[in-house]
């Protein structure tokens, strides 16, 4: 690690109390709004509807932009500065980078969630019936093996640039910042695929949707104001999310509002006495034939 830089220390020493409670209201935003989506997988006791590749490119985006920041010579300066800081100066630094670590760590969460309920036929009959385009169980443990080997490779190759190449650090974390920014943006769109296919969200959640597209816009702004413009590879990637994740959204929620009022008019029509005729033992079937 990198000597500390004094004056950086100086300023890291007087906190901005505003920032610190921005960042706060961050972390625990970031938290917050990854549990509607942990919440609806659990209580569905299915995570159909979600992308493999969605889950994988978010996975390992998530992973590089970890090391990204954990690299970058802005980070490791102000880590630096914590043995010549107090703790709470200290802890204030280092929001940045545990903003994005408790971002990793909720969709690493999903990703194991994503295989724990994946939707498996339990008889080739069973199989048979089943959307032939919809993924399958070797997709769901493809994307967990993909995503611990890229984790390996990741943290392996930091060590070597951070203690062996320190010269090259820099060139280092720029490109696992590109890295993550494209597959962040890759990411949504097999998602957009899926959902689109479905015509429905399945056990993707809107809420967290909500929270996160406006988030995204926030958390940016904030590295913006701690790594500068030199940290572009970190707040860059959390604009691209942003972008694609509020197309996503509004595909999402029309949806939902095609399917309420379908629902409605059901209704109105039922209340009406124009509503289909009386159920019989075979109409479960035709309906499920459709």
């Amino acid at each position: 690690m990198a000597p500390p830089d004094d004056s950086r220390c100086r300023q890291l020493a007087d906190p901005d109390l505003v920032n610190f409670a921005v960042s706060v209201f961050i972390v625990v935003g970031i938290l917050v709004s990854y549990l509607p989506q942990h919440y609806k997988i659990i209580s569905r006791r299915s995570s159909r509807g979600l992308s493999p590749m969605f889950v994988l490119l978010g996975t390992v985006s998530g992973t590089a932009s970890i090391a990204n920041i954990l690299t970058l010579p802005e980070s490791t300066a102000d880590m630096a500065c914590c043995r010549e800081m107090g703790s709470f100066p200290c802890a204030a630094a280092m929001l940045g980078i545990v903003q994005i670590g408790v971002q990793w760590s909720c969709f690493f969460f999903i990703m194991l969630l994503f295989l724990i309920f994946f939707p498996r036929g339990t008889s080739p009959a069973v199989q048979e019936e089943q959307d032939t385009d919809m993924p399958t169980w070797k997709e769901a443990v493809l994307v967990l093996a993909v995503s611990l080997t890229f984790f390996v490779v990741t943290f392996v190759g930091s060590l070597v640039f951070v203690y062996a190449l320190p010269s090259h650090v820099r060139g280092w974390a720029n490109f696992l910042g590109l890295l993550a920014t494209i597959l962040a943006a890759i990411q949504y769109i097999p998602q957009i695929f899926m959902t689109w296919r479905l015509q429905e969200t399945g056990s993707l959640s809107i809420p967290m949707m909500c929270i996160q597209t406006p988030g995204s816009f926030v958390f940016a702004a904030s590295l913006y104001a701690r790594l500068g413009r030199g940290g572009w590879s970190a707040w860059g990637l959390f604009i691209f999310t942003g972008l694609l994740q509020a197309c996503l959204l509004a595909m999402s929620l029309g949806f939902v509002w095609r399917d309420r009022r379908a629902r409605r008019d059901e209704s109105v029509g039922d209340a009406n006495g124009n509503g289909t005729a009386p159920s019989s033992d075979r109409t479960p079937l035709l309906n499920d034939a459709t």
